[in-house]
């Protein structure tokens, strides 16, 4: 195995102990002791337990911003890439609980601060491609014309919070009836 690919393995199985054990014991101990990698080569590839976090963070969101440029490259119309947006993070959220977690949780819980500015470069191609989406929609009149920061809100923004709640154990949220209500709800918010 070349030097090269070792080294992405070991970016890889720390990336991945470290979802494993968070939020229980997301300590630098803990990742190196379940990974079987050394605290050298955590300082090595990531700086510090915080920049271990960003690495993953970045991980987590390009999967669901993935998810969603998925779902919506293939809709109709404005009204059905809503929908299929819509389901598509709530689905992400079920089947990947943990990434989902680490995206709504983490930001508050570790001190990601000092790398927002390498989380923003990471994720900029891919919002730059849902933004590009949803702004051929306004140029057609489909869309309101808004500003990115508040069709974010609206589009994500319930989305976000319903998986939130789920993610926390709340008895009243059912991601497959969010799944079926929140669609022509956000889309009212968003027809132009």
């Amino acid at each position: 195995m070349t030097r090269h690919r070792r080294s992405e393995e070991t970016v890889r199985r720390l990336l991945d102990t470290a979802l494993e054990v968070y939020p229980a014991d997301f300590t630098l101990r803990a990742v190196t002791t379940r990974s079987g990698v050394s605290m050298g080569s955590v300082y090595h590839h990531f700086g510090s337990l915080e920049g271990l976090a960003a690495a993953l963070y970045s991980r987590c969101m390009d999967e669901l911003l993935d998810t969603l440029i998925a779902a919506v490259g293939p809709a109709a119309d404005a009204r059905d890439g809503v929908r299929r947006a819509v389901t598509a993070y709530l689905g992400f959220t079920a089947a990947h609980a943990a990434e989902a977690r680490f995206i709504h949780a983490a930001p508050y819980a570790l001190d990601l601060g000092p790398y927002a500015e390498r989380i923003a470069a990471a994720k900029a191609s891919r919002l730059a491609r849902l933004n590009a989406w949803i702004g051929a929609h306004m140029e057609d009149g489909s869309v309101a014309r808004l500003p990115a920061a508040q069709v974010e809100m609206l589009l994500i923004g319930p989305v976000a919070e319903v998986s939130r709640r789920w993610l926390a154990g709340a008895p009243e949220i059912d991601l497959a009836e969010a799944a079926r209500i929140l669609p022509d709800r956000i889309w009212s918010s968003l027809a132009g």
